[in-house]
């Protein structure tokens, strides 16, 4: 069973104010949770002291909510609380991930909610983007799309069609053929190469080292950046990668940069490889680390570099956890 919460604020404390808005924010929260009438158990009401002329619930029966159980109670006054708002927890038999819904004069109790989130989080291999971007998209239920991965893909699709990655014109001939598809299943991104789930296989050091190589080629950033600029378009994201702030969302409000030194680095994806299967000495992921550095900041196309507007995060002494709390003061700081 999930809660989604919801609240609106009315114009005034009229009976038909409430039926209106009541129906407003029950459709617009049952529409976009996919709910039925039949996986909703329970709606309750709550509403502020200056709304006493019709109960939210009644109004709730009164336009087709009465297949559940229905209840309304009035919030205690409370100094410089939002006036005329009635909220809304619906609780419904369903394995979405709960979209809460803010509307009119509630949009302010709740901006994390109701403004579409673009982040923005650059930085070197090692410097912990995933990890704390997954932290991020948790946290403020957020869509996190994996930029790396995309470019993972490309990198198998060559290497499974034979395609040396260092013939840019062979690479540029090949890539209209390559369809890369990023799909959200159970919380978690798939990343799927015509039409094969691919999550798993492109994790390797060596399509790692390779995916460095094609993306750096015009032909499959454009691909690439197009795709992740429609999905961020159309929802709130956290996006990891290394030109994130600077190319794919230059208008994005919140970017950060994360850095770390090799060595640091070279560790954190030692242990990584370690868990996934893969065995190599600290000196080879060290060398690796400084070559795909060289590589990714030495590339013409959309180099790794800090956006002037990015905040800088030094992540030697901090935890993913530590790095994710300062990301989310900040971002909490301005909505």
């Amino acid at each position: 069973m999930k809660a989604i919460r919801g609240a609106i604020t009315v114009k005034a404390d009229t009976a038909e104010e409430i039926k209106k808005n009541v129906r407003l924010l029950l459709t617009k929260l049952t529409e976009k949770n996919g709910l039925t009438a039949e996986n909703i158990v329970c709606i309750m009401f709550s509403n502020t002291s200056d709304i006493h002329s019709y109960y939210p619930a009644k109004a709730a029966r009164e336009v087709g909510f009465f297949n559940c159980a229905l209840f309304s109670s009035i919030e205690p006054d409370i100094d410089d609380s939002l006036p005329l708002c009635i909220r809304v927890m619906v609780l419904a038999e369903t394995e979405i991930t709960p979209k809460h819904v803010y509307l009119n004069g509630a949009a302010n109790l709740r901006k994390d909610i109701t403004k579409k989130l673009n982040i923005a989080i650059d930085g070197p291999a090692g410097s912990g983007k995933s990890t704390v971007s997954k932290i991020l998209s948790k946290r403020f239920d957020i869509l996190y799309l994996d930029t790396g991965a995309m470019y993972r893909a490309c990198a198998l699709a060559c290497e499974n069609a034979g395609i040396d990655c260092k013939d840019e014109a062979s690479v540029q001939a090949f890539a209209d053929s390559v369809d890369i598809t990023v799909k959200y299943e159970n919380k978690a991104q798939k990343t799927y190469l015509n039409g094969r789930d691919v999550t798993e296989i492109i994790r390797t050091p060596h399509i790692s080292m390779m995916a460095s190589v094609v993306s750096a080629y015009g032909c499959i950033r454009t691909k690439m950046v197009e795709l992740q600029r429609k999905i961020a378009k159309e929802n709130s994201c956290v996006l990891d990668g290394r030109d994130i702030g600077t190319n794919v969302l230059p208008a994005a409000e919140f970017k950060f940069f994360l850095t770390a030194s090799p060595e640091i680095r070279a560790n954190r994806r030692l242990a990584e490889n370690e868990l996934k299967g893969f065995n190599q000495s600290f000196e080879d992921v060290l060398r690796e680390i400084k070559a795909r550095d060289e590589q990714d900041t030495g590339r013409k196309i959309a180099p790794l570099l800090k956006a002037d507007d990015a905040m800088e995060i030094n992540t030697d002494k901090l935890t993913e956890e530590e790095v994710a709390n300062e990301i989310c003061s900040v971002i909490q700081g301005k909505i």
